[in-house]
């Protein structure tokens, strides 16, 4: 399984998720120059978090613009996965492949903290590797990770259940007391209505290494792995 982690001008984490699905998962990985076009040879895409272009428009608003954007399309368009981890959750909404945008925090802070979350959706590949595990923690780092849409898209991410990953407090209740940015409905993770598209603004691929104090992006990373190994 060959994976593809897009690098822009400003993206910081792109190394670590390579270090994931490289050294971790063992599967070859590429890293593709956002003025690159050829996603021919890859079957996942992830569009790792960090400030591209240094974020000095909306988060993400340039970066839609550049050329491997529009083979990040094709690839989506042709029902293979595409991962998008914060600044990479932004950018898949200004491109469009998610619905709804990532907006300043509540409280106008930048928030770097490790927080709970629950995991639903457990239908889609993307949150399998949980199995019946439904609340896990993983780090934050953001400035505008607040998830906003308008009422029907709110509406239909719920009842076509898209919604894969809520802020929850310690004892796993969905309310304001464990939303630490204001998202809508305690949103920190969506995947498009087929699903082979996520956005979250939590970093797995900062939890997934046992030096790191925790594995808890891991099951995410596994899950995805085993879904297309069993594809092929």
């Amino acid at each position: 399984m060959k994976f593809a982690v897009i690098v822009f001008p400003g993206s910081n984490c792109d190394r670590d998720v390579v270090y994931i699905t490289q050294d971790i998962l063992k599967q070859p990985t590429r890293k593709v120059w956002h003025q690159d076009t050829d996603l021919g040879d890859i079957d996942v895409v992830v569009v790792p978090g960090g400030f591209s272009y240094g974020d000095y428009l909306r988060c993400g608003a340039i970066a839609r613009f550049s050329p491997i954007m529009r083979s990040v399309l094709d690839h989506a368009q042709a029902g293979k996965p595409v991962l998008g981890i914060c600044n990479g959750f932004q950018i898949l909404t200004e491109v469009g492949l998610l619905p709804g945008a990532l907006v300043r925090n509540r409280d106008l802070h930048f928030i770097c903290d490790r927080v709970p979350l629950t995991v639903d959706g457990q239908d889609r590949f993307w949150t399998q590797g949980y199995g019946s595990k439904t609340q896990i923690n993983l780090p934050i780092a953001h400035g505008e990770g607040r998830y906003h849409a308008d009422a029907d898209t709110l509406a239909r991410l719920e009842d076509q259940g898209q919604v894969l990953f809520r802020y929850c407090s310690l004892s796993g209740t969905v309310d304001e007391s464990g939303n630490p940015n204001g998202s809508l409905n305690n949103i920190a993770g969506i995947c498009n209505q087929a699903g082979n598209v996520l956005g979250m603004m939590p970093h797995p691929e900062r939890a997934a290494d046992p030096q790191l104090g925790s594995t808890d992006g891991l099951g995410l990373f596994e899950g995805l792995l085993q879904s297309q190994l069993a594809a092929v």
